[in-house]
């Protein structure tokens, strides 16, 4: 008979995970050895399940729900040998046996006939335990994406008939998707606590895709080209987007992640007053397999402020390398990000070296290898973006007329931009019955 107290790499377990885990499995263990108190463990049990409910909810598991949290331990455990497999998939050594033996651990609770454990203690809500059902809109911790993975990889461990298989399909999600939250998630925000800067995760993004973005195909490729050789593990750059507001910069971003995550690129968006964080953000990620983007939107620097002095310590100047697996990308309005006076390029200034000031400025620019212009369409490149947006929302409307309205929207509402192309698109859909 095994035990939840033999585990070894799989055995630290956080909040809710350990007030479920360890007590239920005391009871499956203690209902084998025989001679329990069946009103004292069906008390137990009633806890056990009420937490195991409010989880299934959350994140929005079905079917097997005892099976359901089993899988979603096994690849949210960020342990020596489930870093070591993510997105590499199978590694040699001697860590193999010890997994091994916790996978035994945890096929031993897959197993165990929970109906049997019913008759037992007297309770008669095992079949709901077996096969839940879940109800419409729950599971907001993760997306639909993520949780169907779950539950799919629940039923593969179902119907393994041997640990060295239960093993290897645990090992190949690790290869395909990650463990813990930075291979079950895309994208993070930085949070700020007591004990220093933490990852969290964003849970709901934007499906944006590069195709969706109408024309920029220029830029589009330098992204695309600069991002490929980073997930690729080749030389890249970090990024600078730059250019007229509303063209699609902040887009081009979200399609990335979107495009890449499979092949291991995550995001992490940070904003200007966290700038304090990024050693610590840093810190976390560098010897992870994953390859980080870390993102700022609208980056740009009024003259008093001086963020931007530790931003260019952290891209490149500091004693310590950036880690090979960290990009930084940015978008901004501004080319050269910081503002500038016509005080900076007067004949006689107070500052006696003055191109030295003007280089302290400029010097973070050129620490972005990349600078990709988003340059405001024209009126026919403003008109073709109304028409695919039209097409591709399913508005029918006489093309003469889409572009008359098209036309008086962006007089009044920002603007020839694929912003304004995109808000005069929601109008209509708005507007339609």
């Amino acid at each position: 008979m095994k035990s939840a107290g033999e585990l070894i790499l799989y055995k630290d377990f956080s909040g809710t995970d350990e007030e479920i885990f360890y007590p239920m499995a005391s009871i499956i263990e203690r209902s084998r050895r025989g001679g329990m108190d069946a009103k004292e463990e069906r008390q137990k049990f009633y806890e056990c399940f009420h937490q195991l409910m409010e989880v299934s909810a959350s994140h929005g598991f079905q079917g097997n729900l005892w099976h359901n949290y089993l899988t979603y331990l096994l690849i949210s455990n960020e342990n020596a040998y489930s870093r070591a497999c993510e997105i590499r998939g199978n590694i040699e050594g001697s860590i193999n046996e010890i997994a091994l033996h916790d996978f035994e651990v945890f096929r031993y609770f897959f197993e165990f006939d929970l109906e049997d454990l019913g008759r037992k203690l007297g309770v008669d809500c095992i079949p709901v335990l077996l096969h839940y059902e879940r109800f419409e809109g729950n599971g907001k911790v993760f997306n639909s994406r993520i949780r169907d993975r779950i539950c799919e990889l629940s039923v593969k461990l179902e119907q393994t008939q041997s640990v060295s298989e239960f093993k290897d399909c645990v090992t190949e999600f690790y290869r395909d998707f990650g463990v813990g939250k930075l291979g079950l998630h895309k994208a993070f925000r930085v949070e700020h606590h007591e004990n220093g800067a933490e990852i969290v995760p964003i849970t709901n993004i934007a499906h944006v895709h590069l195709d969706d973005l109408v024309g920029y195909e220029l830029a589009k490729k330098k992204l695309v080209e600069n991002t490929e050789a980073f997930v690729e593990g080749r030389a890249a750059n970090n990024c600078l987007l730059f250019g007229d507001a509303g063209t699609g910069k902040s887009s081009s971003i979200k399609a990335i992640i979107n495009q890449y995550y499979d092949k291991g690129l995550r995001m992490i968006e940070i904003y200007k007053h966290q700038f304090g964080d990024l050693q610590s953000v840093i810190a976390q990620i560098k010897n992870r397999n994953y390859k980080f983007i870390i993102y700022m939107d609208d980056l740009s620097f009024e003259e008093f402020e001086i963020e931007y002095k530790y931003l260019k310590a952290v891209i490149e100047g500091g004693l310590e390398k950036k880690p090979q697996n960290v990009l930084i990308y940015a978008t901004s309005n501004r080319r050269h990000l910081i503002r500038e006076n016509f005080s900076d390029k007067e004949e006689v200034r107070e500052d006696m070296h003055t191109s030295d000031t003007v280089q302290e400025k400029l010097s973070l620019v050129y620490r972005f290898g990349v600078s990709i212009y988003f340059g405001a369409p024209n009126k026919k490149e403003f008109q073709e973006i109304v028409k695919v947006l039209a097409e591709k929302h399913g508005i029918s409307m006489p093309q003469e007329e889409l572009l008359l309205e098209a036309n008086k929207w962006e007089l009044s509402n920002g603007g020839l931009s694929g912003r304004t192309a995109q808000q005069f698109i929601d109008h209509l859909l708005g507007t339609m019955k």
